[in-house]
């Protein structure tokens, strides 16, 4: 696991001080690679790369930029699963090191663009293409692995974070059409970002830069074909294969590999397939104090049938206030909830004996986990027992009162979300319905202030990526969250393990089992509306049934707003109060601040979203991040206000 970090002017000219540039801004990344730091420039220093590395496999021999016939250099973030397959069935085993990079630079020399077809793995890269004088850089297909770019006096800007892209823009300004995305959903939902000007790589998609030009194409995409011939059974047999797999290639490492364990199906049924396979340990986080938040009794159960070392991080208020402006640094956006923290803490404890960790993302997208998805369907069967008319696109799949019953336990904990729901709009169509249940702004409206969020801005780009389409309901809410929420949460995933420089995988995102998850039916895979029936089929064979049965999964809680009325609730009011943050025009603090103490819902988006601003907006936008003119100035040279002040 790595960072890049690269500069080409558009023009092919010179750029003036490029090898100190390239140096200054990596820096800004050394957390993402701690072990090693390399540059490399072409010969009239018209590109530039810098990388630095976290040494896992083939620690002697794997050091970054790469070139190869002084013609073909590459700068490349990520792991190749399949390196050993690819280098044997298409290199003839011939290869200088035994390192994955080295594999992915030559299946580009022999293939193309055409070679990101035959990769499987987490990746972002840059190859320069000396003899034609072309940039090609790719993002693997689920996002989870970052890349960023901008254009700046005639160069084309790239970067694994953000942070590192900051000091080159003239100015760090705020894009306030994705700030309606951010304020609506907790996160944005296309290729801008909250920065002016700084763009991101979607997931699927590779980008050129020929002769001045940028383009941008989409490689791959989320495809819903589903398979009606087949039976649950092979449905099962066949996934359970995919997984087992999957897991055993992402355990390739030459370093001890750890797994996160939340109690839960997705985490679990990665970490019993890992701990059957070689000793590895498991982390858990907890609060004390707050047992209603306590899941780790659930992920010991998991750990002591499979033989798992099992670690219990205890996280505390004082964490948060001692933590809290580090995670958001690391994270260089506002993030959805402070479970981002709480994951910060747990890879903080997990980095002291590992640099590679196992993680359950993706199982909620891929099988139907989120409660939104049951109360979707629910509000679908009241409207098809009421009127008639089917509740699925195709009729193909329909889940119906009769049916749905016995799984509505699942929702307990979700009255509000069903009483908000509820207020208004039931018989709408369906991608209106599932707006409503995506739109947060509902929670945080009577904070925000008048003007900053126009919803029906968003909803038009929402709707614009919301298909219909495909062969039930179910794939369109899944197949919007795997394009828009799971990029997200991996975001989070990426920033927080690897600000510890720890390097997270994802077995359940590999790209056979993705592929193969798309084309199980809805009636399968969701079946009488159970969350994740088919990953607990599953999942039967390996995880205590206290886990297979359990119906009051929390995902990672963490208890902030109880924290504000006690704990840490003096450094709330000292971050919100001041002159500085009453001011900014986005969200009223002062109303905030009033209901801080007489609040007494569970889970206040509102405080949250005002934290998470104010502090990101105090990191990236009040410091004075003077222009870079890339002509003429050395980057950073004693600019003690930069936001890369102190890392140097």
């Amino acid at each position: 696991m790595c960072g890049i970090f690269g500069q080409l002017h558009l023009k092919y000219k010179k750029i003036p001080r490029l090898r100190s540039s390239l140096s200054g801004s990596i820096k800004a990344l050394k957390h993402r690679g701690p072990d090693d730091h390399n540059i490399w420039c072409n010969k009239n220093n018209s590109i530039g790369v810098s990388h630095v590395r976290l040494s896992i496999i083939d620690i002697n021999g794997g050091s970054q930029p790469l070139t190869i016939d002084d013609n073909f250099t590459i700068a490349y973030n990520g792991e190749i699963y399949n390196f050993k397959e690819l280098a044997r069935d298409h290199l003839n085993g011939k290869t200088l090191s035994k390192c994955d990079t080295e594999i992915l630079l030559r299946m580009y020399m022999m293939y193309g663009e055409r070679s990101i077809d035959y990769i499987d793995g987490m990746f972002s890269f840059a190859i320069w293409n000396q003899s034609d004088n072309t940039l090609y850089c790719a993002r693997d297909r689920l996002g989870i692995k970052p890349f960023y770019y901008t254009t700046v006096n005639d160069q084309f800007i790239f970067s694994s974070e953000i942070k590192a892209i900051l000091p080159h823009l003239k100015n760090v300004e705020i894009d306030y059409d994705v700030l309606q995305e951010y304020l609506t959903f907790q996160y944005t939902i296309g290729e801008n970002t909250i920065y002016k000007g700084i763009k991101q790589l979607l997931p699927g998609h590779s980008l050129v830069v020929r002769n001045g030009k940028i383009l941008v194409k989409r490689y791959w995409s989320i495809n819903c074909n589903p398979d009606l011939f087949h039976t649950e059974k092979y449905f099962t047999e066949q996934l359970s294969n995919l997984i087992e797999e999957s897991c055993c290639s992402h355990l390739v490492s030459d370093v001890p590999v750890g797994t996160y364990v939340s109690g839960g199906i997705d985490s679990g049924i990665v970490s019993s397939i890992c701990g059957s396979n070689q000793s590895i340990t498991g982390y858990t986080g907890r609060f004390d104090g707050f047992n209603q938040y306590d899941e780790s009794h659930h992920a010991k159960a998991i750990c002591d049938k499979h033989n798992i070392k099992n670690t219990v991080v205890n996280i505390t208020s004082k964490d948060f206030i001692e933590n809290i402006e580090d995670v958001i640094y690391h994270l260089d956006h506002p993030v959805a909830g402070p479970g981002s923290f709480s994951q910060y803490m747990v890879a903080r404890a997990a980095s002291e004996n590992h640099k590679v960790m196992l993680s359950g993302h993706g199982g909620d997208e891929l099988f139907g986990g989120y409660a939104k998805y049951l109360i979707a369907y629910f509000e679908q069967c009241i409207k098809y027992s009421i009127i008639g008319n089917k509740s699925d696109t195709h009729g193909q799949f329909v889940v119906t009162h009769d049916t749905i019953f016995s799984n509505l336990s699942s929702l307990k904990n979700y009255v509000p979300m069903l009483k908000q729901q509820w207020s208004s709009g039931l018989f709408d169509d369906m991608t209106s319905r599932y707006f409503n249940l995506l739109n947060k702004s509902k929670h945080i409206e009577q904070y925000i202030v008048p003007g900053i969020l126009d919803i029906s801005s968003v909803f038009e780009k929402y709707e614009s990526m919301f298909s219909t389409s495909h062969e039930s309901y179910l794939d369109s809410m899944m197949v919007f969250d795997i394009k828009t929420l799971l990029p997200a949460l991996l975001h989070v995933e990426d920033r927080i393990s690897m600000a510890h420089g720890v390097e997270t995988r994802v077995p359940l995102l590999s790209s056979k089992v993705v592929e193969f998850a798309m084309s199980i039916p809805g009636n399968i895979k969701f079946k009488n509306g159970e969350l994740k029936y088919l990953l607990k089929n599953v999942a039967r064979n390996t995880l205590p049934s206290s886990v297979t049965t359990r119906k009051d999964k929390m995902g990672f809680p963490t208890p902030f707003n109880e924290w504000c009325r006690g704990d840490i609730k003096d450094f709330i009011f000292d971050l919100l109060s001041s002159s500085k943050a009453i001011s900014r025009g986005i969200i009223d603090n002062k109303k905030i601040l009033a209901n801080l103490n007489s609040d007494t819902k569970k889970y206040d988006r509102g405080l949250w979203a005002a934290v998470s601003l104010e502090l990101w907006l105090k990191q990236n936008i009040d410091i004075v991040t003077p222009a870079i003119e890339l002509n003429n100035v050395e980057p950073n040279t004693g600019i003690e206000t930069s936001i890369l002040a102190g890392l140097y």
